[in-house]
């Protein structure tokens, strides 16, 4: 599969730098040809010689090697290969990365490259954990970079929790899977939607809810790299559009119903966005002030049920409907019941209370329920999430008499 596919590989510093090695020999039994970029933090683990030996090929380090510069420059080390691979990727790269900052050549070469970057973070929980990471991260990903893990468990330093780096298997299967996926869903139509729904008051305010799109808008990138013809109808967001998608900005749950239905036919849809339940029957058309004697009596009319509307769209109705459940108690039989109720084939049910940072946080635990049962996965990133969700739409697609509901 990964037959003359050209990696460079960027290994930064940290103690599972060592876990390197053993990437690049499986690489290699599966005929990758791997350049190597050692970090002088990299260097502090592994040696030249040892990814040399394991490679084949000359380990690149310096920026301003006069050597280095007449053989390879950093500019053709950068775009010569088919996909960047950061393992381990420690906390400083993925500022730097996140920054546009370009002072050694590792960043530079990430910098000045035009071809897809996958990243596999490794480093102390409380790093991990650390806003600035998360932060660093999600606008990487907002950017296209593709990433696996981390891992939860011990660590060097004494630890527990996530910041593992990934095992070597397992980051091999991310490549694996990056240069399989550019056709599982081609030829296949998508609708996503995304984000809150704002419900007006008055010209000024309106109802709405803390979502923020991050979910949504990740499974509508995820969709495109698997090939899939992808519209994403989003509510307001502070969220770029994904490159690649076709995207439909509408405020109120009237309009995302309006724009859905303007997206059919679609062979799947994935309803993620927070959908408000209920709106203001009669919108004021001026903005309503204190002293129009107290307190203003609201009428609420219910919205429409998108996720129900799909599901039950007669010859319309996409070939596979998932629906999401944002529930703050008893997530599993809550979702389950949604999902018997709404007509949708998969439900993914995520816990949305005070504390869990689901909503607006980059982070998400989900359940995927469907007609054979639940499978939760363990916390990860929205981007995660969504690889993994569209993965199993896109093993559905690829079987001879796919069906709606196949197992997850």
């Amino acid at each position: 599969m990964l037959s003359n596919r050209r990696i460079l590989l960027i290994v930064s510093g940290g103690i599972a730098a060592y876990k390197a090695l053993e990437l690049v020999r499986r690489l290699r039994e599966r005929g990758a040809v791997c350049r190597c970029i050692l970090t002088a933090g990299g260097a502090q683990f592994v040696t030249p010689l040892s990814l040399a030996a394991l490679t084949g090929e000359k380990v690149f380090s310096e920026l301003f090697s006069l050597t280095d510069e007449t053989e390879m420059g950093h500019i053709e080390l950068s775009r010569d290969a088919d996909l960047l691979v950061v393992a381990p990727a420690s906390a400083d790269i993925l500022a730097k990365m996140a920054h546009g900052l370009a002072d050694d050549l590792a960043t530079t070469a990430l910098l000045a490259t035009d071809k897809p970057i996958l990243v596999a973070p490794a480093m102390n929980v409380r790093m991990w954990e650390h806003p600035a990471t998360q932060d660093n991260l999600a606008l990487l990903q907002h950017r296209g970079v593709l990433t696996v893990g981390p891992n939860e468990g011990d660590m060097a330093c004494g630890e527990f929790g996530f910041g593992r780096l990934s095992e070597p298997a397992e980051i091999l299967t991310a490549i694996e899977r990056f240069f399989s996926a550019d056709g599982s869903l081609k030829g296949r139509r998508a609708l996503v939607t995304s984000g809150p729904t704002h419900e007006p008051i008055d010209p000024v305010r309106y109802i709405a809810n803390r979502s923020s799109g991050r979910q949504g808008h990740a499974i509508a990138e995820a969709l495109v790299r698997l090939g899939a013809e992808t519209t994403l109808v989003s509510g307001p967001t502070q969220l770029p559009d994904p490159g690649g998608v076709n995207v439909i900005r509408v405020e109120t749950a009237q309009q995302m119903q309006a724009a859905c239905e303007q997206s059919l036919p679609a062979d799947l849809a994935v309803c993620a966005a927070a959908v408000a339940d209920w709106r203001i029957a009669t919108a004021a058309d001026r903005k309503l002030k204190k002293g129009d004697g107290g307190p203003p009596s609201l009428q609420f009319t219910e919205n429409p049920d998108i996720l129900a509307w799909l599901s039950a769209a007669g010859n319309k109705r996409p070939q596979l409907v998932v629906g999401f459940a944002a529930e703050t108690g008893d997530v599993v039989a809550q979702a389950q019941a949604k999902r018997d109720k709404k007509g949708c084939d998969w439900i993914v049910a995520n816990d949305v209370s005070l504390g869990t940072d689901t909503f607006g946080g980059t982070e998400n635990e989900v359940h995927l329920i469907t007609k054979d049962g639940v499978a939760t996965w363990p916390r990860m990133t929205k981007a995660e999430v969504a690889r993994r969700l569209v993965e199993r739409i896109g093993d559905v697609f690829q079987t001879p008499d796919a069906t709606a509901g196949a197992k997850a």
